[in-house]
C-alpha cells in the first residue's frame, strides 16, 4: 500500500502551507525521517521528513502551491508500485475544489416566486460552504479585521475553499475598501455635492516604469519576505512606537569573556558572547517592571508570568525569532547554549512550531556587523523589543577616588522600542536603566 505524504500542521493556528521545494524527485528512494520537501507557513519555514521509507511514487502538490493542512501532497511506496493505487478519496484536497457560485436561497413551498429571495443571497455563501456557516480565516486575520472595522464577509478570499488570508485582508484595507459602510451605498444616486463623494483610497505607489535597456533584475518576493513585510506594517499600525537609547559600559563583561572564553568554549561547545549576559539582565528588568512583559487585548493588559525571550536570527532568506522558553531558569551558560542552538537550527530549517511561538519579550542584535544602534519594530503581540548595538572601545569618563579620569572602555548603545499605549516614557527609561546597572555592576562570574 502506498503511504500518503500530508501537509503537516506547523502550529495550532496554521491551516495551510506553501510547498517551497521538493528535495526528492519521483522515483527517488527515501528513508524514514529523511527530509522530503521544504514548506513555508505563517509561522516558520521548515523541512518535512518522510513519513516512511520507500520510493517517491507521486508528487501531488507542486512547488509554489498553497494547500491545506492534512491535504495529500505526495505518495510513497515500493519501486514499481503505482501511485494511483491509493484511493483518490483519501486526499482531502479542498484547494482543488473551487467554491461554487452562490445559489439563491430557495423559498418555502408556500412562498410565491417574488424577486425578493434571489435579491438577498448571503454575501459569504461560498465561504459558508467551506466552513459550515462562517468565513474561513485565521485568528490573526480576525484580529486585523476587528482593529480596522472590516466585515470579513466583504473580503474576497483567495485561500483554500475561499479562505480569507492575511494577504486578502491587508490588501482589502490598503485599497481603501476596509470600511464598515454597507454595500448598499453603491446603488445610491450620484452624490449631490462633491464633498459627499467617498474619499479616494490610499493607493499603492505606482509601479515604476523602466526604459528599454535599463540594467535591472526583477524577482517576486518570497513567502517569508512577504510575511515579514506584512508583520512589520501591521505592528506599526497596531502599536504607538517610541524608542529610547542608553549607552552601556560592557567593560566588566568584556574582561570576564577574555579570561574564560577559551575554556568556556572547550567545556560547553559554544562561544561566550555578550548576548547571554544581556538576556540575564533583561529578565531581571522584566521582573522589576512587569508591564514590559505583557500584551494588550482590547482594553485589557495581560501580564505574563513566564519569561520567554525571543532572539531575532538573521537568515539568508529572511528573519525569524525563535524563543527561549522559561529563560529565567537558565544560567549564563544555559542561555548561551540555548541561544546558539536555536540560531543554528533556525538556519538549518529545523525549528519546531513551538520554538517560534509564545514569546513574551524579544531581543535583536544589530551590532553583529558593527552597527551603532537602531529603532527595532515591536514583535506583536508583545509591547517592547530590546536592541543591542555594536560594542566598541571608546575613551570614557570614569569616576575614581582621585576624581574623574578618562579610560578606554567597551561601550555599546542599547535601544528599547515600546508601545506608548501602555508603557510611559519614564517606565521605558527605567527599564533600560535597570539593564544598564545590572550589566555594569553585576559579578557575572558567579552566574556562569
Amino acid at each position: 500500500m502506498a503511504t500518503d505524504v500530508l501537509m503537516p500542521q506547523m502550529g495550532e493556528s496554521i491551516a495551510e502551507g506553501t510547498i517551497v521545494k521538493w528535495l526528492k524527485k519521483v522515483g527517488d528512494s527515501v528513508q524514514r525521517d529523511e527530509p522530503l520537501l521544504e514548506i513555508s507557513t505563517d509561522k516558520v519555514d521548515a523541512e518535512v521528513p518522510s513519513p516512511a521509507a520507500g520510493v517517491l511514487l507521486e508528487i501531488l502538490g507542486k512547488e509554489g502551491e498553497t494547500v491545506g493542512v492534512n491535504a495529500v501532497i505526495g505518495r510513497l511506496g515500493e519501486a514499481g508500485e503505482a501511485g494511483a493505487s491509493a484511493p483518490a478519496a483519501a486526499a482531502p484536497a479542498p484547494v482543488v475544489e473551487a467554491p461554487k457560485p452562490p445559489e439563491p436561497i430557495a423559498p418555502t413551498p408556500a412562498a410565491p416566486p417574488v424577486p425578493v429571495a434571489p435579491a438577498v443571497p448571503s454575501v459569504p455563501v461560498a465561504n459558508e460552504e467551506a466552513s459550515g456557516g462562517k468565513v474561513r480565516s485565521s485568528p490573526l486575520v480576525r484580529n486585523i479585521a476587528r482593529e480596522h472595522g472590516v466585515n470579513l464577509e466583504e473580503v474576497p478570499g483567495t485561500g483554500l475553499g475561499g479562505r480569507v488570508t492575511k494577504e486578502d485582508i491587508l490588501g482589502f484595507i490598503e485599497r481603501g475598501k476596509g470600511t464598515s459602510a454597507p454595500v448598499a451605498v453603491s446603488i445610491t444616486p450620484a452624490a449631490p455635492v462633491p464633498v459627499a463623494a467617498p474619499p479616494a483610497p490610499i493607493a499603492a505607489p505606482p509601479a515604476p516604469v523602466f526604459a528599454a535597456g535599463d540594467r535591472i533584475t526583477i524577482e517576486p518576493m518570497t513567502n517569508m519576505r512577504r510575511r515579514i513585510a506584512e508583520n512589520m506594517l501591521a505592528s506599526r499600525r497596531t502599536s504607538a512606537h517610541v524608542t529610547t537609547f542608553f549607552e552601556v559600559d560592557f567593560t566588566n563583561i568584556a574582561r570576564l569573556r577574555d579570561r574564560v572564553k577559551k575554556s568556556f568554549e572547550a567545556q560547553n561547545g559554544t562561544k561566550l558572547t555578550f548576548l547571554p549576559f544581556v538576556i540575564k539582565a533583561t529578565i531581571d528588568a522584566l521582573k522589576a517592571l512587569p508591564i514590559v512583559n505583557s500584551s494588550v487585548e482590547g482594553d485589557n493588559i495581560v501580564y505574563k508570568h513566564d519569561y520567554n525571550i525571543g532572539i531575532a536570527v538573521a537568515l539568508d532568506w529572511g528573519l525569524i525569532v525563535p524563543v527561549i522558553k522559561q529563560a529565567d531558569a537558565l544560567s549564563i551558560t544555559g542561555l548561551a547554549r540555548a541561544s546558539q542552538d536555536l540560531a543554528t537550527r533556525a538556519r538549518a530549517k529545523q525549528l519546531k512550531p513551538d520554538e517560534i511561538s509564545g514569546g513574551t519579550f524579544s531581543i535583536t542584535n544589530f551590532g553583529l556587523y558593527g552597527g551603532y544602534t537602531a529603532t527595532p519594530i515591536i514583535n506583536q503581540p508583545q509591547v517592547a523589543i530590546l536592541g543591542m548595538g555594536g560594542i566598541h572601545k571608546k575613551p570614557w569618563v570614569i569616576e575614581t577616588p582621585d576624581g574623574d579620569a578618562i579610560a578606554i572602555r567597551h561601550i555599546g548603545v542599547m535601544s528599547l522600542s515600546f508601545d506608548h499605549r501602555i508603557i510611559d516614557g519614564a517606565v521605558g527609561d527605567q527599564f533600560l536603566a535597570h539593564i544598564k546597572k545590572t550589566i555594569e555592576t553585576t559579578d557575572f562570574s558567579a552566574l556562569l
